[in-house]
């Protein structure tokens, strides 16, 4: 769901003691964002599988892996003083990947159910988004012109996609549904979601982090769907590397084409100390 643009912003606005000032570090909330965000989530499950099992990394090396690659990425951006489309898409992708991994390692290294984790997930974003709101006195993603607020950001987008991950494949996996019927219902999810935000007037940035979460099962259904065959779930049977490497080349088209039009940036918000 899209937010409302912020207006400029006084210093009585944010916290004057999160350092130094940002130009507004993410994009603005269109049609190409949540586009773009879905393929993102698709990738984070595909790719996790091509590289764990296609390649045969394995579980652990693939988690180091992205971990390390994750982290040179956040660097990068925490860097930049304005959004730039390369560098915070780079981030979501990656980041969809090692959430991914995250539940996955839960799952399959260490045995824990998908009914346990699914909620310690939800719990863990609770307290993110209770801490943020806490310091912040707001969750919009149209405020994010401090490094720490940034750092609350991406803490909570790494736990939207553990939790999506674990609450996709509890669905369709351990509920036996199959891969259809959970992008069906996770679809539907959002659609409630976004007559909620349009029809009833709920608020956007409530609705905006509620459509988030549910897009990353979606996302992973879809992956799923279109990559594996199995008789007791369903599936296309592309495989992950072809599904994986079909969405990335769409992602780079249209972050291409982001960072010539401009068409995703939001205004300078003007913040003095």
């Amino acid at each position: 769901m899209p937010e409302p643009k912020l207006p400029a912003m006084s210093t009585t606005t944010a916290s004057s003691t999160a350092g130094r000032r940002l130009l507004n570090k993410v994009p603005q909330v269109t049609v190409f964002f949540w586009v773009i965000k879905i393929m993102a989530t698709t990738i984070g499950e595909t790719a996790a599988d091509y590289l764990n099992v296609d390649l045969g990394f394995g579980l652990t090396n693939t988690t180091y892996l992205t971990g390390a690659l994750l982290a040179v990425l956040l660097l990068v951006q925490f860097r930049l003083r304005r959004y730039v489309p390369v560098a915070y898409w780079s981030v979501v992708v990656v980041i969809s990947v090692f959430g991914t991994l995250i539940t996955d390692n839960m799952t399959d290294a260490y045995g824990v159910p998908l009914t346990t984790s699914t909620p310690i997930f939800a719990a863990l974003l609770a307290v993110v988004f209770g801490v943020w709101y806490a310091v912040e006195r707001t969750l919009s993603i149209h405020s994010i012109v401090t490094g720490r607020r940034e750092a609350f950001y991406w803490l909570a987008i790494l736990f939207t996609f553990a939790l999506g991950t674990a609450a996709g494949d509890l669905v369709s996996e351990k509920a036996d549904l199959g891969y259809a019927v959970s992008i069906v219902i996770f679809g539907a999810a959002i659609a409630v979601v976004a007559a909620a935000h349009y029809g009833a007037g709920v608020h956007a940035v409530l609705t905006f982090w509620l459509a988030y979460i549910l897009t990353r099962p979606l996302g992973a259904s879809i992956g799923d769907e279109l990559s594996s065959h199995s008789k007791r779930y369903g599936g296309l049977g592309l495989g992950a590397n072809a599904t994986s490497f079909l969405f990335l080349a769409c992602i780079i088209a249209l972050v291409s084409y982001l960072t010539v039009s401009d068409r995703d940036r939001l205004p300078p918000v003007e913040t003095t100390y």
